[in-house]
């Protein structure tokens, strides 16, 4: 990284369209992606710093537990800007989120010292993101070439960059990148504290009993499956290869039904929360 820290990336290159990333990266932008949401978002949370904002924040108008629906809401945003703005788009999501996040810091009781304006730790959440596109899509769709991990690559830098990571801070290629996914792996540590909050949200307790009762265990498997073995161990979570048999399984059925599908259809949540997103930002409505 430069010695001198350049200032916020406010010119983005013209994103590609829904049509154009289909085309493309078949079925990157649609919704089965919400079955590897939960093992995303453990990723992201294991580590430390990242686990506690989120476990300690009181900002209740962003917590999963108290306000499922429009926690859904603003991440899903995040990533339809992030993929589908243009710059001054992604700079007004930008400015949002900047206020929920200035009441997300550590104090004087915090076991482990955070700051929500982190560039290091927004750029392990914009690496999970990334990895967990990547992942779906060849888990989904089969190995990506070395040329297509390459030129995703480079369109996701914007995970980030719409946000506090600064250009100059995202892996310089992929070979730079997975260089630093592999350094950053064993710094990644989930306490009880944290584990419970997580277990809950692969569980689906922050939705009604009767939701997280039918719908929880099957969460959980999916979950599971999707997290790497060094995760996973982090979670205690117990995976056998009779599991992994049943999750590839799961996803080849998923996969082919998915396929079927119209791509406005595949990519309906992406496309309703970019249109919802700029009819507020048209009207002047809160965006977070």
């Amino acid at each position: 990284m430069n010695a001198t820290v350049s200032p916020l990336q406010t010119q983005w290159p013209a994103p590609l369209s829904a049509l154009e990333w289909d085309q493309r990266f078949p079925g990157v932008l649609d919704s089965i992606g919400m079955l590897a949401a939960g093992a995303n978002i453990i990723m992201q949370l294991a580590l430390a710093p990242v686990g506690h904002g989120v476990a300690e924040s009181k900002v209740h108008s962003g917590s999963i537990f108290h306000h499922p629906i429009k926690r859904t809401r603003t991440t899903l945003t995040y990533l339809a800007v992030a993929m589908l703005g243009d710059a001054a788009e992604k700079q007004a999501y930008r400015s949002a989120v900047n206020r929920s996040h200035a009441q997300v810091r550590s104090d004087a009781n915090s076991p482990v010292k955070y700051n929500a304006f982190d560039p290091e730790l927004q750029l392990w959440v914009a690496a999970c993101l990334y990895w967990g596109y990547t992942d779906l899509l060849e888990k989904l769709r089969g190995p990506l070439s070395r040329e297509q991990q390459e030129e995703f690559y480079r369109l996701a830098q914007p995970l980030g960059t719409t946000l506090q990571v600064r250009p100059e801070m995202w892996p310089e290629d992929l070979a730079a990148f997975e260089q630093y996914w592999q350094q950053t792996l064993p710094k990644l540590s989930i306490d009880p504290k944290v584990r419970a909050m997580l277990t809950d949200i692969a569980d689906l307790k922050f939705l009604p009993p009767l939701v997280s009762v039918l719908f929880g265990p099957f969460n959980r498997f999916v979950t599971v499956g999707f997290l790497p073995a060094e995760v996973r161990e982090q979670m205690h979570f117990a995976w056998s290869a009779a599991q992994q048999r049943r999750f590839e399984r799961t996803l080849k059925v998923a996969s082919a039904v998915n396929r079927l599908l119209p791509r406005v259809v595949r990519q309906a949540p992406t496309l309703l929360f970019m249109r919802d997103f700029r009819r507020r930002l048209r009207k002047g409505l809160p965006m977070v």
